[in-house]
């Protein structure tokens, strides 16, 4: 049958697990210009602050998860400021909140894999997270997760929420060319990193305080999965990057004294959309796949009109992004780690079908940021467990 384990392609990566993990605050999405502005101390800014509850609503979140609390901000006041040095500030707090959600993700995964750690033999992190440390999170969380010390370790900086996908694509190369590797490969960001007051001149800076949230995701992938004690859930087919031409200014960040900036330029989704169809028909060309509602869909839930754009522009059955429309209105757009949350979310949304892909054989995973980059992954799902 379609995606049955006993007939997995031999030396295909597959994915062995998948963990996620949210900090605990969190904020409706109609309550967050209240709390914004009275915590930056901005509520005299009264256009400001209608604006961002039009953005707020535009959205179609419902809820998201901060590591930023309002004690963060009282002890640290310099964080409420628009434009004022606070790298050092940020960076204090940053660090330890780094390893504490990355090793809560990272201990879901492993907990599901359910095998000796000793097994992990490579370790991918990323995180456009401000706190660049050395060494970096990857080796705090070596140690902390108990890990052999031979561990190969890759740590990724600020490649942004494209880098989701990026982990895909790294750990399929390095678990195919490494015969018995297991890749355990996390993805965190916190917006701590660019939180700051509002400025009547900084409308896009609005816009990201309105996106983003704080998460974690991790995966577990390895080839040969042994089906006696692994329960694969993804085959990754193939996986390739390309960037989208005269896109390069559309979105992006600089990481200065007052922190990460931001900008996001209302092209994005006119972008990611126009091109879509041609990055997918590469991709499915030795599948012979044109179909595009014939496939399940994991994509990073960049933004509401995003995935209007994708789904009109694809002519998609409405069903085929609602796993990822549930992430972007429960979590927010979390960067990096928001495709793991997808796929999470597809799998639970399986149970009871014939795949891990809500009933289809083959899926996609998108993967799409700064560049604009985008990510795409050629998934097979496994048959899925009762």
């Amino acid at each position: 049958m379609p995606g049955d384990k006993s007939t997995a392609i031999r030396g295909k990566a597959a994915v062995l697990a998948v963990g996620t993990a949210l900090p605990p605050n969190i904020i409706s999405q109609s309550d967050y210009p209240d709390y914004y502005f009275n915590a930056t101390k901005s509520e005299h800014l009264t256009e400001l602050k209608q604006k961002l509850a039009r953005i707020c609503t535009s959205t179609k979140i419902q809820k998201r998860h901060f590591h930023l609390t309002e004690e963060m901000l009282e002890n640290n006041p310099n964080l409420i400021t628009y434009d004022e040095s606070t790298l050092d500030s940020r960076n204090k707090l940053l660090a330890p909140a780094v390893i504490e959600l990355g090793k809560k993700a990272a201990e879901e995964a492993l907990k599901e894999w359910g095998q000796p750690r000793s097994r992990i033999t490579h370790l991918i992190f990323h995180t456009a997270t401000g706190s660049v440390e050395l060494p970096g999170p990857d080796y705090q969380l070596l140690n902390l997760l108990g890990l052999e010390p031979t561990v190969n370790r890759c740590m990724l900086f600020h490649n942004g929420c494209y880098a989701g996908g990026t982990m895909f694509r790294l750990a399929k190369d390095i678990a195919e060319n490494n015969p018995g590797a297991r890749v355990l490969a996390i993805c965190l960001e916190i917006t701590l990193s660019f939180f700051r007051g509002p400025s009547a001149t900084s409308i896009e800076m609005l816009v990201a305080q309105a996106l983003f949230g704080d998460g974690a995701g991790a995966i577990i992938v390895g080839s040969d999965p042994d089906l006696s004690v692994e329960r694969p859930l993804y085959e990754i087919l193939s996986s390739g990057q390309s960037i989208i031409p005269g896109s390069a200014d559309s979105v992006g960040g600089h990481l200065v004294e007052a922190g990460l900036t931001m900008y996001l330029k209302p092209s994005v989704p006119m972008h990611v959309t126009s091109n879509i169809n041609k990055c997918l028909l590469k991709a499915f060309a030795p599948l012979g796949i044109t179909d595009w509602n014939s496939l399940f869909w994991i994509v990073h839930p960049g933004g509401q009109k995003i995935l209007d754009g994708i789904e009109n522009e694809l002519k998609l059955d409405k069903e085929k992004l609602l796993a990822t429309r549930h992430v972007l209105a429960e979590y927010g757009n979390m960067g990096s780690g928001s495709v793991m949350f997808v796929m999470d979310e597809m799998r639970k949304r399986s149970k009871g079908k014939a795949t891990t892909g809500e009933g289809a054989e083959f899926g996609v995973l998108l993967g799409f940021g700064p560049g604009i980059t985008v990510e795409v992954s050629v998934l097979r799902a496994i048959e899925s467990i009762p």
